[in-house]
C-alpha cells in the first residue's frame, strides 16, 4: 500500500498561547475526525504534527488515521521555524519510503505550515535543507498580522493568510486542509496521479486570503 503522507507544522511559539493554541489543537482533532468518515483518506493518509517554538519537535511520528491520537499543545517561546524545516526534511528522509525498482514507494508528502510570527532562528539553513526533498505541495499558511508572507513565499509558492488568529478562523483553516487532503487522497486513489498545486485543490474559504 503507498501512503499519502502528510506533515503539519505547527507554531507553538508564546504568541500562540489562549485561543490560537486551543483553536489549533481542536483544528486536528475535527480534521481527523473528517478524515475518518473519508473511505481513500482512511486507507492512505497517514499524519504528523511537528510543532515549533524555541525548538522544532515532531509530537507525533507518521501515523495512520485510525492509530492517531491528538497530544496537548502548549504555547511558550520563539518561532524556530528554520529548525522545523530541517526536522521534516530529517523526517521525509526517514519515514518516507522511496521508490526503487523492487518497489513502489510512498506519494509524495504533503506539508502543512502555520505561523503567526517571524522566524527566530536561521531559517534559510532550514530552507536549504526543506529544497532539496521533494513534496507533492507545501503550503504555508500565515495566521493573523504578524507573520511575514514575504519569507513565506520564500518556502513555498502557495501561501494563504488569516486576517486573524481566532478560533473561527483557524478552524476554517483545518476545515480546508481536512478538503485538500480528501481530494489528494482521492486523486492517488483513483487515478494514479499527485495533486501538485493550488489550482487543484478545494477552493480557500472566504476567510483564507491566497497571497499572489
Amino acid at each position: 500500500m503507498r501512503r499519502l503522507p502528510v506533515y503539519l507544522l505547527l507554531d507553538t511559539s508564546g504568541s500562540m498561547s489562549g485561543e490560537p493554541i486551543e483553536a489549533v489543537k481542536n483544528g486536528v482533532q475535527v480534521m481527523i475526525s473528517s478524515l475518518r468518515q473519508n473511505p481513500q483518506a482512511i486507507e492512505t493518509a497517514f499524519i504528523s504534527v511537528i510543532t515549533f517554538d524555541s525548538s522544532a519537535n515532531q509530537i507525533i511520528p507518521l501515523t495512520d488515521l485510525a492509530s492517531f491520537q491528538m497530544v496537548d499543545l502548549k504555547a511558550t517561546g520563539t518561532t524556530a521555524l528554520g529548525d522545523a524545516l530541517k526536522l521534516v526534511s530529517n523526517k521525509i528522509d526517514n519515514e518516507v519510503t522511496k521508490t526503487t525498482s523492487e518497489q513502489r514507494g510512498d506519494w509524495k508528502p504533503l506539508v502543512f505550515i502555520m505561523t503567526d510570527g517571524i522566524p527566530t532562528d536561521d531559517w534559510q539553513s532550514g530552507l536549504n535543507e526543506f529544497k532539496k526533498r521533494k513534496t507533492a505541495f507545501t503550503v504555508a499558511c500565515a495566521a493573523g498580522n504578524g507573520a511575514d508572507t514575504n519569507i513565506l513565499k520564500q518556502i513555498t509558492a502557495n501561501v494563504v493568510s488569516l486576517d486573524t488568529a481566532d478560533s473561527q478562523s483557524i478552524s476554517k483553516f483545518f476545515t480546508w486542509v481536512t478538503a485538500s487532503i480528501g481530494v489528494s487522497s482521492t486523486k492517488v486513489e483513483d487515478s494514479g496521479k499527485e495533486v501538485t498545486g493550488l489550482n487543484e485543490l478545494p477552493p480557500p474559504p472566504s476567510e483564507l486570503n491566497i497571497v499572489v
